[in-house]
């Protein structure tokens, strides 16, 4: 096979990566650019740990071609510090306790910063959906739903 060039926009740096057909993006992101953050978990699309984001929606980066991102916007958990500042929603999770394991925790953070993006006043509810797509297998979740409720008040204020 041979490779072709994509060029990525990940976590405001742009990229330009060479892949083959069959490269998967969560192989690019971690292989390619050094960002081991994005678990590779399950490779089914069924725990999430390989979430990130994708032209402003999460996806299960173990699902999505390298190809179909060319051109496109990521975020993955590497991108939530800026500068060497924690953001909020990493700050309660390790404020809370909702980090046990961590396998799921990039997942978590990235849907969770995700909804926080599109609606910074989320219900209990609303988090619990956001959230759905990711696996833990840890923390019994409250402690992360109680830190992504506590962190939208904190982004809020």
């Amino acid at each position: 096979m041979s490779k072709e060039k994509i060029q990525i926009e990940v976590n405001g740096k742009i990229v330009t990566v060479e892949v083959e057909p069959s490269d998967l993006l969560v192989d690019v992101l971690r292989e390619n650019l050094g960002l081991t953050g994005t678990k590779a978990g399950c490779r089914e699309g069924e725990c999430g740990a390989c979430s990130v984001i994708l032209n402003g929606k999460v996806v299960a980066s173990c699902l999505i071609p390298a190809l179909k991102a060319d051109r496109g916007k990521i975020t993955t958990i590497e991108g939530l510090e800026k500068d060497g500042e924690l953001h909020p929603l990493q700050k309660a999770f390790v404020e809370m306790g909702a980090i046990q394991c961590g396998f799921c925790t990039p997942g978590m953070l990235l849907s969770a910063k995700n909804l926080l993006d599109q609606n910074p006043h989320p219900t209990l509810e609303e988090v619990k959906t956001a959230i759905s797509g990711v696996l833990c297998r840890c923390t019994g979740y409250q402690k992360i739903i109680h830190a992504i409720h506590a962190a939208s008040e904190t982004i809020r204020n």
